[in-house]
């Protein structure tokens, strides 16, 4: 707990509270605590439990009963600056990538997730772990791998080993931000990684039209086309597209071309 760096100021969104030791953990630390949970029973129950611990904290406490992957950031009355969770080990990866592009204004994540995907996430370029999660999760921020955690510490005792990862959110982001863009570097993550064991220039040969343009186009972002993509940095993978030609919406293409057509029209009556 003291890794997350919560506080009273946080506003600390919970993935998965169960019978709640991590909820009331967050509480005894001042922190407001949205949490969210997908059976209705623990959901039900959740509120009773801390109030049984302190009438005092209920009133910093919002349950609801969602499924983390649906959840929207209308359904909360307050934008959340921290993600604290034993992240539900099958969904963890999605969970924590939909959490991190839906709420921007978390700031500070420390989760709890299987010892494998912890050690995907916190893998660097080129390392035998590297892979998609590892790229994509830094397009939001650094990542810090914590310690193991024991089976023995659960119940019922599960048949594997956990990891904690911290991930800090840029303080001011490298790159832009918004869907478009980051669907757009997701996808050239994707195509990457789908043929690891080819080289760069063949990956995305169909992507770029041909091998030609790969390599044109890899070249023009400093990427040596032989590479293989799991060499290739979050950073290698924004400036590809940015140096593409296709890291600008069709929309706004669509308005420039629109404004150019109207000022052109102007100057003829003019």
């Amino acid at each position: 707990m003291s890794a997350s760096g919560v506080n009273r100021h946080d506003h600390v969104l919970e993935v998965g509270p169960g019978l709640g030791s991590l909820t009331l953990a967050l509480l005894d630390r001042g922190a407001r605590v949205t949490a969210v949970e997908i059976d209705p029973i623990l959901a039900r129950q959740l509120p009773t439990t801390v109030a049984e611990h302190s009438h005092s904290e209920i009133n910093r406490l919002t349950v609801l009963n969602r499924d983390i992957l649906a959840l929207r950031k209308p359904e909360l009355a307050e934008e959340p600056t921290a993600l604290v969770a034993n992240l539900p080990y099958n969904i963890a990866v999605p969970a924590l990538l939909h959490l991190l592009a839906e709420f921007p204004s978390i700031r500070t994540v420390m989760v709890m997730v299987q010892a494998e995907v912890a050690e995907r996430l916190a893998a660097e370029p080129g390392g035998k772990d590297y892979g998609v999660p590892s790229a994509k999760v830094r397009f939001f921020g650094n990542v810090r791998r914590y310690g193991m955690v024991s089976p023995t510490v659960f119940w019922p005792i599960p048949r594997v080993y956990s990891g904690l990862v911290r991930i800090d959110r840029y303080e001011v982001s490298p790159w832009p931000t918004d869907d478009w863009f980051r669907e757009k570097v997701f996808e050239l993550i994707d195509i990457a990684f789908a043929q690891r064991r080819k080289t760069s220039r063949n990956a995305f040969a169909e992507w770029a039209g041909s091998g030609n343009e790969s390599a044109r186009r890899l070249l023009a972002a400093s990427i040596d086309p032989s590479r293989r993509g799991e060499t290739l940095s979050i950073a290698d993978f924004v400036r590809l597209l940015q140096r593409s030609g296709e890291a600008v919406p069709p929309s706004e293409v669509a308005g420039d071309v629109a404004g150019d057509s109207e000022q052109q029209g102007s100057v003829g009556v003019l």
